[in-house]
């Protein structure tokens, strides 16, 4: 018996008023993010102590904003989501003196996704019935999908969430505390996946997931993309020389963002219909290995089709699932030849290449070079448990 953190994320229908409660929180996000980073340059530039998120805001709130009266509009949002974008900002910046990312960058409109932030302040400030939601600051708001989201008064409690807008849609996505749950002792085989680019994952078990980006489907949609791409490009070609206005050019903008967001969704569906396909035999444990995601993407013959492959979400979701479901999932080192070892013999092919898609080797077997990976992954000894 435990408790669980689940995120679920859909679809509302907010009025005009709340569209525009929700874009100008989300405007003041973006402004205090880019302020902070901006205010830390300096300091740096100065050869001053860096400022930390926690000093930022009381800095902010009893002397900038004080000081500043044309500053008063930051105010007038949520204190708590003008308050998580200053941690995001400072979290960002501590990832950067660790050297486990790039120094940050500022966030500009339309293109950088900024989130309204909202946590439960009481008990009666942040509720769910079946078809609307209680968000703090916006009051109630309607949802799209009635009954997705679990109500607060079958005893579920929503710590957080966030709104955020994708290609002119708002969405909502809050953190749910699930009831004391009972998970089943799994007795049966452990299973192997290799995540792949000709298909998305070979399991040991024989199952094999295509790549959903090789469909007629999402080639159809890449292919309108394009069109719609480079009719944008013209646009901002015509408008230097009259011949256009920008309220075309943010009507063809609209409608490539309509355009990814409907991709990503089909890859993203079919990633979670996979996962949940994988999980449902519930086997005693998955073996995966460690991608070096970051080093793929700097070929710049596969990086397109390595991002379209969604490795890194792959991986999270799995982990998600598995937990839900006492799945133990085992993330085998990344230097480990699953690909090269023979999983007869265990002799290792150094010579093996990329194009070789059938794996043969000199004791007779002869097997699918992803299917033997698999087989491989599920047997190997030396792993971590994620």
């Amino acid at each position: 018996m435990r408790k669980l953190l689940k995120c679920f994320k859909t679809e509302i229908n907010p009025t005009d008023e709340q569209k525009v409660r929700i874009n100008k929180t989300i405007g003041t996000c973006r402004y205090i993010y880019n302020f902070y980073l901006g205010y830390n340059k300096e300091l740096h530039n100065k050869g001053e102590k860096f400022m930390t998120g926690k000093s930022f805001s009381v800095w902010l709130n009893n002397e900038y904003i004080p000081n500043n009266p044309d500053k008063v509009w930051i105010k007038e949002v949520s204190s708590k989501a003008v308050k998580k974008s200053i941690e995001d900002g400072c979290t960002a910046f501590i990832r950067f003196f660790k050297h486990q990312s790039a120094f940050p960058n500022f966030k500009k409109k339309g293109k950088s996704d900024v989130k309204m932030y909202f946590v439960r302040g009481n008990p009666k400030g942040l509720a769910c019935e079946r078809h609307r939601i209680k968000i703090p600051t916006l009051g109630w708001v309607r949802i799209k999908e009635k009954g997705y989201i679990p109500t607060t008064k079958d005893g579920w409690k929503i710590k957080s969430g966030t709104v955020s807008i994708k290609a002119g849609r708002y969405y909502v996505s809050v953190l749910v505390e699930i009831p004391d749950i009972n998970i089943a002792n799994n007795s049966n085989n452990g299973i192997g996946i290799d995540l792949g680019l000709k298909d998305l994952a070979v399991v040991s078990d024989g199952k094999i997931y295509k790549n959903i980006n090789k469909s007629a489907r999402a080639k159809k949609l890449e292919k309108k993309l394009c069109r719609e791409q480079r009719c944008l490009s013209r646009k901002y070609e015509n408008l230097k020389k009259g011949e256009s206005t920008q309220k075309n050019i943010q009507k063809q903008k609209l409608k490539v963002q309509k355009l990814y967001h409907k991709i990503d969704n089909i890859r993203t569906d079919y990633i979670n219909k996979t996962i949940a396909e994988i999980v449902k035999i519930k086997p005693s444990y998955i073996a995966i290995e460690d991608l070096n995601v970051s080093g793929m993407m700097k070929n710049r013959h596969l990086s397109k089709a390595v991002a379209s492959q969604k490795f890194y979400e792959f991986r999270t979701k799995l982990k998600a699932k598995c937990d839900a479901n006492g799945i133990e999932l085992r993330v085998v080192d990344r230097w480990y030849p699953s690909s090269k070892m023979c999983h007869c013999c265990g002799a290792i092919k150094k010579d093996l290449k990329l194009s070789d898609r059938m794996y043969r080797c000199d004791c007779g077997y002869i097997e699918d070079r992803d299917f033997n990976a698999s087989l491989n992954l599920r047997d190997a000894v030396t792993y971590e448990v994620a």
